[in-house]
């Protein structure tokens, strides 16, 4: 669909629908926080963290209501937020953007970086969702924006999306830089395209996903250059990342470097996935749990691939095949389901499938919650859901 031919929507358009959609994640979490943390044992040697950032009280308790998804990276964000980076230890690593946002909020007197991570993350997520509704409501329709934000919202690992991680502030900046792009307001794409790219890695996917955009538009009639350029500018993102690392430690590719921590190797996309396959039907388990939600991002990304424009089908594409080219091989998919969440297109399946009842809605609700809840109650857990 083009945009030039539709009524102009409104961002504020969708603040009811997706509040709600907000609140109901929210209390579902809060449920599985209070209710179920602290009842499953740690596994055996397993450390709570190695950034160097103190662990929160493993026992259960009202607590749980702000320490329960303090979990894994969580440690790293939090320590980068309190203390910098440090060269060696692996920090690089992780992008600056989110850390920086954190540790802005905590400046106010008595919130804390927990609670600044926190805040940073639900008000990004709440901002993505509103963000969503009115991008799909550009796309799709009224309609279509509704049953998005339910199902983005409840995706089985969206709480993710509410916990002190990167991806409620990426998820927040991609989607605008999608829709100014689309808007053609190509300064601020850019802007919100180089910040998703300063705060995750992949935001550099966005640099080829508006060329896309840019390249449909100059179809249209309009200027190429300018529109190409601000789709490269993305890339100011992560070069100003790489910079600060060369001027402050002399070591400009010190954050890819760092990758080489969780012994990530170069793999062929579907050779990945044919291990991935092949270590479920071995072990069940954790790898089970990779292959179904990766899965069900994969259908919905194809279902809307028949709907959408390219762009958006690029992009979601590229999200699953460039994280399927550095594998862990003792568990091919390590944090794809993870990464799955904010691969926003695979909502736009699922909204799509739900409008021809293949499922209905409130069987992709039922299914999306019980996954949800699942899936969080093992991370609070300390399991190994990363």
């Amino acid at each position: 669909m083009n945009p030039a031919t539709q009524a102009d929507p409104r961002i504020r358009d969708g603040l009811r629908e997706s509040i709600w959609a907000f609140l109901g994640a929210r209390l579902l979490l809060i449920a599985i926080s209070v209710v179920g943390g602290g009842t499953l044992a740690l596994p055996p040697g397993q450390p709570p963290t190695d950034a160097g950032f103190p662990a929160p009280n493993l026992l259960s308790g009202w607590h749980m209501l702000f320490t329960a998804t303090q979990r894994q990276d969580a440690a790293w964000f939090l320590r980068i937020a309190t203390s910098g980076y440090a060269p060696g230890d692996g920090s690089a690593a992780f992008f600056p953007l989110y850390p920086m946002a954190v540790r802005l909020v905590g400046a106010l007197p008595g919130i804390g970086p927990l609670g600044a991570a926190l805040i940073v993350s639900n008000t990004a997520f709440l901002g993505a969702l509103i963000m969503v509704h009115a991008l799909t409501r550009l796309e799709l329709g009224r309609e279509a924006a509704r049953r998005t934000v339910l199902f983005g919202a409840f995706f089985p690992t969206a709480f993710f999306l509410l916990a002190p991680y990167t991806e409620p502030l990426f998820l927040l900046l991609s989607i605008s830089a999608f829709w100014f792009a689309r808007r053609d307001r190509w300064l601020w794409a850019m802007l919100a395209g180089a910040g998703a790219a300063a705060t995750r890695n992949l935001g550099a996917l966005l640099i080829v996903a508006l060329a896309v955009e840019a390249l449909n538009q100059w179809r249209q009639g309009r200027l190429l250059l300018p529109r190409l350029g601000a789709a490269f500018g993305v890339a100011l993102g992560p070069l100003s990342y790489l910079v600060s690392w060369q001027i402050r430690f002399g070591d400009f590719w010190a954050p890819l470097d760092a990758q080489r921590n969780w012994q990530r190797e170069p793999t062929f996309p579907l050779t990945a996935l044919w291990h991935a396959l092949t270590l479920t039907w071995r072990y069940q388990t954790w790898w089970l749990i990779d292959v179904i939600v990766v899965g069900i991002a994969i259908a919905g990304i194809l279902v809307a691939a028949f709907r959408v424009p390219l762009t958006y089908t690029v992009y979601a594409g590229m999200s699953v095949l460039i994280p399927l080219t550095f594998t862990y091989d003792q568990r091919p998919l390590t944090s794809m389901p993870r990464f799955m969440a904010v691969v926003f297109p695979a909502w736009w399946g699922f909204a799509i499938a739900a409008e021809r009842r293949r499922p209905p809605e409130a069987a992709f609700l039922v299914a999306f919650a019980a996954g949800f809840a699942l899936l969080a109650f093992l991370f609070i857990n300390w399991q190994p859901v990363f």
